[in-house]
């Protein structure tokens, strides 16, 4: 039944693969077969049926299994389904010997999970043959299987970075909302109020507010060039030269006999041009809209550099966007900066806002611009104020953009309601 190598079977592709279990109800054709393997050097066990072959397999864990079709009890291809249904560390390829050609037949052994087939007679050097053809994609198997193993622990090892890193990044997150100590503050009659929306953990906007002695108050809104954590570095920085809390170091200001008092607001941005140019291997730039009022007067002197222009509203119910433009802060040296001036009266609004407004894609692929703008404030209720005017202008925007939870830009804004509490 058996046909004869005519020469030594030469090395597998892979050493380790070298387990056999050779299953067939004639005792015969298993020492037949057995003897062939052994001689090629493999490790040989043998079952004289399915059910033993499967209990086999649990432990002596073969690499390669050659298996009669017709036998007693689970025929060949329903003993390849159930080995194929056991779990198993690695693949087990599976040939069945069959006497079998009809195509029908050949479906079934496929269906069943076999690899290969072999007709008898079993000829040694075909039999030889498929042996190391299986060796060759068990090797290969074994090969993708370390490397997926690898892939699997480098990919828990950046997930475990990511981890870090996120854990990170929120701690970031609190630590920039802290440089916006308040989300509201009153200055004599008047109120300015606040608003921060990062689109990632952490982002390049600030908004922010500060004072002396005299009631004076200034506000701002700045846009850092880029996202993420170089912009937000950024932003920190540029606060500390805005801050409320050490006006030593804030450039709108300088110390007198009497106090601190205000420079003009194109003095600051000068200045603060000449810090974020000085920085050695910063290519971030900022946009800026700064206000300086003067409680008592209501007179308000603003630089606009490079940012979009401020939305007056006044108490009357009138609205205009002001301001000419300016260079950005920290583009180039010695950039010109302007002083704006308008007369504020109470009941009058301010509202300074980042591109994040204007610049927002509506589902129709259009940008909100400032028109869309001035139209999502005339939809907020007449009643709201402070941060809850901002609260309602952010969840406005939300809704044009179809309920958007993320946005590609930070969203950032200061409100002046001027003579109002």
């Amino acid at each position: 039944m058996f046909q004869s190598a005519k020469f030594a079977f030469p090395d597998v592709q892979d050493a380790l693969l070298r387990r056999v279990l050779v299953v067939d109800d004639s005792r015969a054709q298993r020492q037949i077969l057995t003897l062939m393997l052994k001689r090629w050097g493999f490790e040989v066990a043998e079952a004289e049926d399915a059910e033993t072959g499967l209990e086999l397999c649990q432990t002596f864990q073969p690499d390669f299994i050659i298996s009669d079709w017709m036998m007693p009890g689970l025929s060949g291809p329903e003993f390849c389904a159930a080995f194929r249904a056991t779990r198993r560390a690695a693949y087990g390829y599976f040939i069945l010997l069959t006497s079998k050609s009809e195509k029908a037949a050949v479906a079934t052994g496929l269906e069943s999970g076999a690899d290969d087939f072999l007709t008898k007679p079993v000829n040694g050097d075909e039999l030889r043959a498929r042996i190391n053809a299986g060796a060759r994609i068990l090797s290969m198997e074994q090969e993708l299987r370390s490397k997926n193993a690898v892939i699997a622990e480098t990919l828990a090892e950046l997930q475990s970075i990511h981890a870090s890193i996120d854990k990170d990044l929120q701690q970031a997150r609190v630590l920039q909302q802290s440089l916006m100590p308040v989300r509201s503050a009153i200055f004599g009659n008047s109120r300015v109020s606040v608003l921060l929306r990062s689109c990632g953990h952490v982002g390049g906007d600030l908004a922010g507010m500060f004072s002396v002695e005299n009631g004076d108050f200034g506000l701002f809104s700045l846009d850092v060039s880029g996202h993420g954590i170089t912009s937000a570095m950024m932003t920190a920085r540029v606060a500390g030269y805005l801050s409320s809390e050490f006006p030593d170091e804030n450039l709108a200001l300088q110390r007198g006999d009497d106090g601190f008092s205000f420079l003009p607001p194109a003095h600051m941005a000068s200045r603060l041009n000449a810090r974020v140019v000085g920085q050695q291997g910063v290519t971030e730039y900022l946009t800026l809209a700064y206000v300086h009022v003067a409680q008592e007067t209501g007179i308000a002197r603003f630089v606009q550099a490079g940012h979009p222009p401020p939305l007056l509203l006044r108490g009357d119910g009138t609205a205009e966007f002001i301001g000419s433009g300016g260079l950005p802060v920290g583009l180039i040296d010695d950039a010109m900066f302007h002083d704006h001036t308008l007369q504020l009266a109470p009941g009058d609004r301010l509202l300074l806002y980042t591109d994040g407004f204007t610049e927002a894609v509506l589902p129709d692929g259009s940008m909100l611009d400032t028109v869309g703008l001035l139209d999502v404030v005339h939809t907020i209720a007449s009643g709201l104020s402070g941060p809850d005017f901002l609260d309602a202008l952010y969840d406005a925007l939300r809704d044009r953009l179809a309920g958007a939870t993320e946005f590609d830009d930070d969203i950032s804004a200061a409100l002046l309601e001027y003579g109002q509490v």
